[in-house]
């Protein structure tokens, strides 16, 4: 498991779909990074966890989808 101080994360909640998008891509501008910063929407089900399992889960999902294939 990663450690849940590793890594950025940024959880939006009340965002619609355009909205996040907008805000993703306005972040990696600001910071000039790619694939440095996981993103995440709050759903029904994650609202409920607490921060911490959410960031890991997040970080997780994240290194999963971005390391090479």
């Amino acid at each position: 498991m990663m450690s849940q101080n590793t890594g950025k994360v940024v959880v939006m909640h009340g965002f619609t779909q355009e909205e996040a998008v907008a805000a993703m891509r306005a972040i990696k501008a600001a910071l000039q990074v790619q694939n440095e910063v996981a993103f995440a929407m709050s759903t029904e089900t994650n609202l409920a966890w607490k921060l911490s399992d959410l960031v890991e889960h997040v970080l997780e999902e994240h290194e999963f989808m971005t390391q090479p294939k």
